[in-house]
């Protein structure tokens, strides 16, 4: 797989970051639904995992994001996650408008190189 990427949204508190990246559609052997890839990483863990998107929702102000893993709820400033299986609740900082840091494009890139 490419290791090129754009980070769509980001969002990130002190214990975990989730992005959804898009790779490059000009990618041949990429369905659409290979396009573009939600990840969760649990920065404590340091375990990087695959969000299963299941469907979404939107509003003027607030997005749903509906993943098998759980639910992410956000605005242009802050985010929520909610955990399927613990129901754990996540405030998160929308940094989508910045750059992803050296360690986070690292982590990308080496999940991007996985089979």
């Amino acid at each position: 797989m490419s290791t090129q990427y754009k980070v769509v949204y980001l969002f990130e508190n002190p214990e975990l970051i989730i992005l959804k990246i898009q790779l490059p559609e000009s990618v041949p052997q990429l369905n659409s639904w290979d396009v573009f890839h939600w990840l969760y990483f649990d920065k404590k863990h340091k375990s990087l995992v695959k969000l299963w998107f299941h469907s979404s929702d939107a509003s003027i102000a607030i997005e749903e994001r509906y993943f098998e893993q759980g639910y992410l709820k956000f605005s242009k400033t802050e985010a929520t996650f909610i955990e399927k299986f613990n129901s754990s609740q996540h405030k998160l900082i929308n940094y989508s408008a910045r750059a992803v840091s050296p360690d986070v494009h690292s982590l990308i890139a080496d999940y991007l190189k996985r089979p």
